[in-house]
């Protein structure tokens, strides 16, 4: 044999072998696939809701499958700008920011009992009875990324000066520190209010203000890291899922994915005030 032929069998060789080590790269980094829900500190429980998934989605994938439960939006939003999550069963909140900024796509809504609203509420006792009477108190949000909690009733506030803004790591912690007199009135969702009223015992509430705007469900978002035929099949396996599994972690498999446009817009708003909210007094204009 040749010598030049010779070379030309090494250089093909290597070629064949590092096509074959990109290939088996690629191949090692499709087998992972992580899953980011919001858990307020449940995170056993959502542990155990996504078991039957977990394993229903591996087995169609190939792909080992991680669970990630965080304590707050605030964890998430960072973990969705560094993309380290596939998949995400975001509230609607941080759905449009994950969607808006950061090219994730909503793929299906989840579950919702109820139309959710944003609301603020008092103490029962309290004497405040119209948003205007917030006018230089002390108010309780939730943290950036809650629809309810952080971006509408910013929204509806906007205009007035606050004393300070307190910001809640949970809905529950919102009533917590109204029903202590921390602050004069909470943000929350009235799904939340409901359910977490419940738990405080010895308080009563009063709902100062109820945004007529129904806010959209939340939803399962695929992350831009996924190539787009395997996002295709990802959404095909989510979609033709058990019921019983679908049931599990909550989502509309048979309906469109949410519309974000007014939730994106109020966003935007609130995100050109953001730099003042840590100040005291709080001017919302």
């Amino acid at each position: 044999m040749s010598s030049q032929l010779s070379r030309r069998l090494f250089i093909l060789q290597m070629l064949l072998f590092i096509t074959a080590c990109v290939g088996e790269e690629t191949s090692n980094q499709e087998l992972e696939l992580v899953i980011g829900v919001i858990s307020y500190g449940e995170g056993k429980q959502a542990l155990e809701r996504f078991v039957r998934f977990r394993q229903y989605l591996g087995e169609k994938t190939r792909a080992l499958i991680q669970l990630e439960p965080t304590f707050n939006e605030n964890i998430a939003i960072e973990r969705i700008q560094r993309r380290a999550w596939s998949l995400v069963f975001a509230p609607p909140g941080l759905a449009a920011i994950a969607s808006a900024n950061y090219q994730y796509l909503p793929i299906f809504p989840l579950q919702v009992e109820s139309t959710s609203r944003a609301i603020l509420v008092v103490r029962k006792d309290s004497p405040l009875r119209e948003l205007k009477d917030l006018q230089n108190k002390i108010v309780a949000l939730g943290l950036q990324g809650s629809a309810t909690g952080y971006y509408i009733p910013l929204y509806n506030l906007y205009g007035l000066t606050l004393a300070e803004i307190l910001f809640a790591p949970t809905p529950k912690t919102v009533l917590e520190w109204v029903a202590q007199g921390k602050a004069a009135a909470g943000a929350i969702s009235l799904e939340e209010f409901n359910l977490y009223r419940t738990k405080l015992d010895a308080a009563e509430f009063h709902i100062l203000f109820s945004d007529s705007q129904s806010v959209p469900p939340g939803a399962v978002l695929i992350g831009p890291n996924i190539e787009k035929n395997r996002q295709e099949r990802i959404r095909n396996y989510l979609k033709d899922a058990p019921p019983n599994l679908i049931q599990d972690v909550r989502y509309v498999p048979n309906a469109q994915a949410p519309d974000y446009q007014y939730m994106i817009s109020v966003v935007k708003r609130i995100t050109s005030i953001a730099a003042r909210l840590n100040s005291k007094p709080v001017r919302l204009f």
